[in-house]
């Protein structure tokens, strides 16, 4: 079916008429000087103007141009079949950090060393694709929180947004509260159904002015479930000298991550708190998180909209380049006056 987004446009249609009645015509000018050739370039004009055509068939034309116009002005669109699209009405946040620490390379991604981040965007972007009928959104936060994606049903642009966002750039410290509580502000004015945080973090909570405990408050208040996932490795080897075991020692790369504030964050939304020392372990995670939040059966229908607009422009085009070339070709063919 054919759609106008803007048929007023159609009220300027007179507007060449009205602008040809009320203007005055234009003055003629007195020649200020003598030009001996000016007999002969008069009559090339005239035989220009007459290859032209009929100043009927030149207003006709223009008046083609300028519909042409406004038709394209006026947004035409074809509205495709119904399609319906199954939605499960659910709203999910994907708070991820983005703190210096999360560059660290202690994860594996197909069998080769891989930062924190990198073993995250891996893992992460297969649980978006299999979100359909989700509204997802992204929230990144390192000494700030900042809203990178509203929700939305678009998951294939969530998630390459997600494939480009770097560590260091909200900061190369943690706040964990102002995720919570940035979260928590985007999902407050949405419908009271099943709103969803997943926040995903490798440290403790240094930077921000909202504590995580207090911004979980907030979250249970507002009916929103919370899931804390703690990312990193148990344990991590340091090579010794020029890369030799020699002086080599074992650390705790997780040491400072804080288990016990993303668990109390969990049990006061009604979520859970999940350890991620792996890949492997976090693929797990967010098949539970699949099954805890299953996806909705319920269909939205919509109708696809194809753009027409290129079509009048083309034919404005085509008209213009038609009454060029009846100009240029007389011209053309007369030649140079001679003098």
């Amino acid at each position: 079916m054919l759609s106008l987004e803007l048929p007023q446009v159609f009220w300027l249609a007179p507007l060449p008429i009205l602008v040809w009645l009320v203007l005055p015509p234009a003055r003629r000018q007195q020649m200020a000087l003598w030009v001996p050739f000016y007999r002969d370039w008069k009559q090339l004009r005239n035989n220009r103007a007459g290859a032209a055509g009929s100043r009927k068939f030149m207003a006709v034309m223009m008046a083609v141009i300028w519909l042409s116009l406004l038709l394209a002005a006026a947004r035409p669109s074809w509205l495709g079949e119904p399609i319906s699209q199954s939605i499960s009405g659910r709203e999910m946040l994907l708070a991820v950090d983005l703190s210096e620490s999360m560059t660290i390379e202690d994860m594996q991604v197909k069998g080769q060393t891989a930062s924190r981040i990198e073993a995250v965007k891996e893992v992460v972007s297969d649980f978006i694709e299999r979100r359909q009928g989700d509204k997802l959104g992204l929230i990144l936060f390192g000494s700030q929180a900042y809203s990178h994606v509203p929700l939305t049903f678009d998951l294939d642009t969530l998630g390459t947004l997600l494939l480009e966002a770097q560590p260091g750039f909200a900061g190369k410290y943690t706040a964990i509260g102002d995720a919570i509580g940035l979260s928590v502000k985007r999902l407050m004015d949405r419908p009271e159904q099943s709103r969803v945080i997943i926040l995903l973090t490798d440290g403790a909570n240094t930077a921000g002015t909202i504590d995580p405990v207090k911004a979980a408050e907030l979250a249970a208040t507002a009916g929103i479930k919370v899931y804390t996932i703690g990312v990193g490795a148990n344990e991590m080897e340091i090579p010794g000298i020029f890369g030799t075991p020699l002086g080599a020692r074992r650390i705790n790369p997780s040491a400072d991550l804080d288990e016990k504030s993303l668990k109390k964050i969990a049990q006061l939304t009604g979520g859970r708190y999940f350890r991620a020392a792996n890949t492997r372990e976090l693929e797990q995670i967010y098949q539970i998180l699949d099954e805890l939040e299953p996806t909705g059966e319920d269909e939205l229908l919509f109708r696809p909209r194809t753009s027409l607009s290129h079509w009048p422009l083309g034919l404005a085009f085509l008209c213009s380049l038609f009454i060029a070339g009846l100009l240029v070709l007389p011209l053309s063919r007369t030649g140079r006056p001679q003098a």
